[in-house]
């Protein structure tokens, strides 16, 4: 017997989380039918819409914020000689979590990735140029993951900032090869950072 429409919908969108196959998705549609009041679904839309009008990119590094600019752009206290390179948001808050990178970030948005039809363009590739024009800026630290769309994106930036007068270095040891930031402990981290070499 196949489920209601509503329902369908409902799995489906559950599916386009990152791990959660059909069963899972099915598993989180039931409950929330079955155990979610009025309030629940209210404070669930309420959410979901904050989050739609509220979450927006850093004007300057592309870090999620609720405001133009990020705490970490705006604190004082970082070592803005540094920018470290990641692919997403989420990459920040671990590498945040180490307490040990004290510098800015920028946020790609991702990798390049032709197959997938991503290329320079789609990334926030143009606004990390701007952002390089300032001379407080001395070390770029590329630190996509180590796969081959995350390797292909630093090898592209190093070729494109070759003449640029600013150090470029990448994370090194600690981060097997295909590893995920996201999934990353702080030691391993930490290493990785301490370990960047100059490209």
């Amino acid at each position: 017997m196949d489920y209601p429409d509503a329902l369908n919908n409902l799995i489906e969108t559950f599916m386009r989380y990152p791990g959660v196959g059909r069963k899972t998705a099915e598993r989180y549609a039931l409950y929330t039918i079955s155990s979610f009041k009025d309030e629940d679904y209210e404070a669930f839309r309420t959410t979901l819409e904050r989050v739609e009008n509220e979450i927006k990119p850093c004007e300057t590094c592309g870090h999620l914020t609720d405001r133009g600019i990020c705490p970490i752009c705006r604190d004082p206290s970082r070592d803005a000689s540094k920018i470290l390179v990641v692919e997403e948001s989420r990459d920040v808050i671990v590498i945040e979590k180490t307490r040990t990178y004290d510098g800015l970030y920028h946020v790609l948005g991702g990798v390049l990735s032709p197959s997938n039809g991503v290329g320079p363009e789609e990334l926030s590739i143009k606004p990390l140029l701007e952002r390089l024009k300032n001379d407080e800026h001395k070390e770029l630290i590329l630190a996509t993951n180590l796969s081959d769309e995350g390797e292909t994106t630093a090898l592209y930036l190093q070729r494109l900032l070759k003449d640029i007068d600013i150090l470029i270095t990448r994370i090194a040891y600690g981060m097997p090869a295909g590893g995920n930031i996201g999934y990353a402990d702080e030691i391993t981290l930490n290493k990785a950072l301490e370990g960047r070499k100059k490209l």
